[in-house]
């Protein structure tokens, strides 16, 4: 008998249950099996479904959200539009304060939700007027009826990820994990889906990924925050100039610092190789792993879940460029792209 197709009610009810996928080309040399949380089947392609879907309900049953009001949260660009996306869908309006920082597609996709967006400079401090934190403070004083979701000071933004990709791994690997691999910028990814993780063994390794110009690896290590870290870099959604309370630093093992040009190559390299287009920060956490397995850290039997955060189409003005990547120095003919297209006249 033939199966009935699946009908949903809306694009809602596809947030979670991301596949779990092996990786088989790029990891071929490596010690032990390594599998992807691929987050890009999300329908806002990107792990930040999870945490804009949890905070907006959970503020609905809470009473503090009401119809007609008015969202507003500082984002990089995938929770905007996460949080745009379950907008439309629940009839709010949505307010965004980006970081100039994040690529001209996350900017135009937001706008195409009808997100109201503020591109705010990157490179100033967490205090400065200027900055998406202040901008999106302002804003949300001065609307009256609105919310700020402020995910990087959430205690939801961890609870949604130990309530489902925490769970849906375990499930998925059958309670086999020993390594979890994860990108940190506000901390809610891998601080939930660790915290449930090792409540069910506590022996699983967590390995956050770090950015070269950011405070966290240091600020794990030693508990102070630390202004001489702080430097520009291009990854976006990865790493930050404050401490977000939304990560908690005890359920981390240690952290591993990449570079911008590293994670661009990987990145580029993971499509090549197994056929997945991600974004820039799982290019950044396939590239931990890479020195993980240099240093000798992945034994023999390891059974790894690295998180793929987002889907490679929102950075087809960056790392997906040609340009862009010699424009930042980066170019490597060896990943060239425009070199394999050929035009017949």
């Amino acid at each position: 008998m033939k199966q009935q197709a699946q009908v949903f009610n809306n694009v809602l009810e596809l947030v979670g249950k991301t596949p779990l996928i092996k990786l088989n080309r790029i990891t071929a040399d490596f010690k032990g099996d390594y599998y992807a949380k691929v987050e890009a089947f999300n329908p806002g392609h990107s792990t930040k479904d999870r945490i804009a879907l949890h905070i907006i309900e959970e503020a609905e049953r809470q009473g503090i959200l009401k119809p007609g009001d008015t969202i507003i949260e500082t984002t990089s660009g995938n929770t905007g539009f996460s949080i745009a996306m379950v907008s439309i869908i629940k009839g709010y309006e949505c307010i965004l304060a980006v970081s100039s920082k994040s690529s001209a597609d996350k900017i135009d996709m937001l706008k195409a939700l009808g997100a109201q967006v503020y591109v705010c400079p990157a490179h100033v401090s967490a205090d400065d007027p200027r900055s998406y934190y202040q901008v999106a403070k302002r804003l949300h004083s001065e609307i009256k009826g609105s919310i700020y979701i402020n995910q990087y000071f959430n205690q939801l933004n961890i609870d949604a990820h130990y309530n489902s990709t925490g769970p849906e791994i375990w499930e998925q690997t059958k309670g086999e994990i020993t390594h979890l691999v994860a990108c940190s910028g506000t901390g809610g990814t891998i601080s939930g889906t660790a915290k449930f993780l090792k409540e069910q063994n506590p022996n699983i390794k967590v390995i956050g990924v770090d950015a070269y110009g950011s405070v966290l690896k240091k600020y794990h290590e030693t508990r102070e925050f630390d202004e001489k870290e702080i430097y520009p870099y291009r990854i976006e959604g990865l790493g930050k100039n404050l401490i977000p309370t939304a990560t908690d630093f005890d359920v981390i093992d240690q952290f591993v610092k990449v570079t911008d040009e590293d994670s661009a190559h990987t990145a580029r390299e993971i499509c090549k190789t197994e056929g997945l287009f991600v974004g820039y920060t799982s290019g950044a956490a396939m590239q931990a792993i890479k020195q993980l397995e240099e240093e000798g850290t992945i034994e023999e039997n390891a059974k790894v879940v690295v998180i793929f955060p987002d889907h490679g189409s929102r950075y087809m003005s960056k790392i997906y460029s040609d340009k862009w990547m010699e424009e930042q120095g980066f170019f490597d003919s060896k990943s060239a792209i425009h070199e394999d297209i050929q035009y017949i006249k």
